[in-house]
């Protein structure tokens, strides 16, 4: 009776390891390009559906509330005409009455190479003042099913009079290798 409890034990660990073994951390470097003023070359990508009524002390052209949806490009390095690699697809809400930072969820969505067909789910504040933001990854499907882990974040261009944006993303991605 008394080795029961540590066949049982055994038995757990066992299994623990073997799942642990089927999951691998991927590196994913791409560009995130949110278009939110049309220009000549590029549609818009991020559009305003809903516009809140009290303006940001920190910013007083954006306003608590405002409500972006985005279909922004991702692509492999920061110029527009680079390859692309998918799109972010989701939305983002400025969510602090006195700060510049987002509610920000977004589905990457992979079209091109080894991850095509794949997303990566990612739901968090973003303070996008910050230098470095990271942000969690909360799922994923196809090669990313069941995905755990983050993304960093860092604005690599800004454009303060269009409000549009290069953001480089480092995504550490943790899932089961074989679907």
């Amino acid at each position: 009776m008394q080795l029961l409890p540590v066949l049982v034990s055994l038995a757990l660990l066992l299994v623990g390891a073997e799942a642990a073994r089927k999951k691998t951390t991927t590196h994913l470097k791409f560009y995130m390009h949110d278009i939110v003023t049309a220009e000549p070359s590029s549609p818009a990508t991020a559009v305003r559906v809903a516009r809140g009524v009290t303006l940001l002390p920190a910013d007083p052209t954006k306003r608590f509330g405002d409500m972006y949806v985005i279909d922004d490009p991702l692509t492999e390095g920061p110029g527009a005409a680079s390859p692309a690699v998918g799109t972010a697809q989701g939305f983002y809400i400025l969510a602090s009455r006195t700060n510049i930072a987002l509610l920000f969820t977004v589905n990457m969505v992979f079209t091109t190479g080894p991850h095509n067909g794949s997303t990566i789910a990612v739901l968090a504040r973003d303070a996008i003042l910050d230098p470095v933001r990271e942000l969690p990854v909360v799922g994923g499907t196809g090669v990313f099913r069941g995905a755990t882990g983050y993304g960093h974040f860092r604005t690599y261009s800004a454009n303060a009079t269009t409000f549009n944006a290069v953001l480089q993303v480092d995504m550490y991605v943790r899932a089961r290798v074989a679907l």
